[in-house]
């Protein structure tokens, strides 16, 4: 099987890399010459907490996979959410009626996809790697997470499973009957990391305290409420328990601390400390995937009639920094915590 690999950055790098060095017949594509050309000349480095290493892989930029006309069996799609469109409406003339393209991405990804080359050609795949492009050629595994694949129709095909057992180079995949549980179960995680990323703090210090906790898990609860409205089922993953927050009216606090407290444990464990939305905005100064993930969540969640106000704050908070209207500091978190007072009073 011939895997295309395009966005070679934290995602597409760390899948990349380690089923390079497993021998997999695999092409990392990516839109940086400065990162292909490294990669060509000395490998690519994965720098990771618990092994780092460098293996030689085949390396191209985005122009030359275009200029090649190669047919693309299996595409693993690891680009920013934002830029989904553009990348699968340059490559999609490469694809036959057997390719397939696995959303290796954040977001509901996989819908757009689906509407550009069809939903039998399309793969969904949940991924929480704490991963991140240090430089060209370097990648970092800041933090080993999950990855699961299925059918956007929620079976389990051949397909999935052969994807899969590849995907055992890298570390425990699973297939799943459930992809769009745990996309949106991710999503609600999301919303945490996105708020945290308004701060300079780390995401474990934040979620030490119980005040913050409250307010933050209000948030992701708005998110998890439009899944239970469209009869998705949230999973699980990581010490994340979507179940344990909502629907409000059932937690239990002294469960939730309890699994909040693992969730910290496994967080200090991680060499990268911050998320990507964070270093998008703080080191890179670049436009981040938040308003793309959230803002069709908010546009669903209101035809629904539910109050995405904290989701809203959110993705206003976030654009502004990338606007440069907006410093990261925690009276960005102070400025949540009064809209989620004035929302419940």
């Amino acid at each position: 099987m011939k895997i295309t690999v395009v966005g070679a950055g934290g995602i597409g790098g760390v899948i990349g890399g380690y089923l390079a060095r497993n021998g997999e017949d695999i092409t990392l594509v990516d839109v940086s010459e400065e990162h292909v050309g490294k990669m060509r000349l000395a490998g690519l480095k994965i720098q990771g907490n618990v092994e780092s290493f460098t293996v030689p892989v085949s390396a191209m930029t985005m122009k030359e996979l275009l200029e090649s006309r190669t047919t693309l069996e299996l595409v693993f799609l690891c680009v920013k959410a934002q830029h989904t469109r553009q990348a699968v409406n340059m490559f999609k003339h490469l694809l036959t009626p057997d390719s397939a393209v696995v959303s290796f991405q954040n977001g509901l990804c996989e819908q757009e996809i689906a509407a550009l080359i069809g939903e039998e050609r399309t793969i969904g795949c949940f991924v929480n790697l704490f991963s991140d492009y240090l430089e060209p050629g370097v990648v970092q595994y800041g933090g080993v997470g999950s990855l699961s694949i299925g059918e956007l129709g929620g079976v389990v095909t051949p397909r999935v499973e052969e994807i899969v057992q590849r995907l055992a180079a890298w570390g425990e995949a699973k297939s799943t009957d459930n992809i769009w549980g745990y996309l949106w179960g991710k999503l609600g995680y999301a919303a945490v990391l996105s708020a945290t990323a308004l701060t300079n703090e780390t995401i474990a210090d934040l979620l030490e305290s119980e005040r913050d906790r409250r307010m933050l898990l209000d948030l992701a609860s708005e998110v998890l409420a439009v899944a239970h409205v469209k009869k998705i089922k949230p999973a699980g993953f990581d010490d994340w328990e979507p179940s344990l927050y909502y629907p409000v009216e059932t937690r239990n606090w002294q469960a939730i601390h309890r699994q909040m407290d693992q969730l910290i444990r496994r967080l200090r464990s991680y060499t990268k400390t911050r998320s990507g939305i964070w270093r998008d905005l703080a080191v890179r100064k670049r436009k981040t995937e938040v308003p793309y993930q959230f803002s069709p969540v908010i546009q669903e969640g209101e035809a629904l009639g539910i109050d995405m106000t904290l989701t809203k704050s959110l993705v206003r908070m976030i654009s502004e920094v990338e606007d440069g209207k907006r410093e990261q500091s925690l009276s960005n978190l102070e400025e949540l915590h009064l809209i989620h007072q004035k929302k419940h009073g």
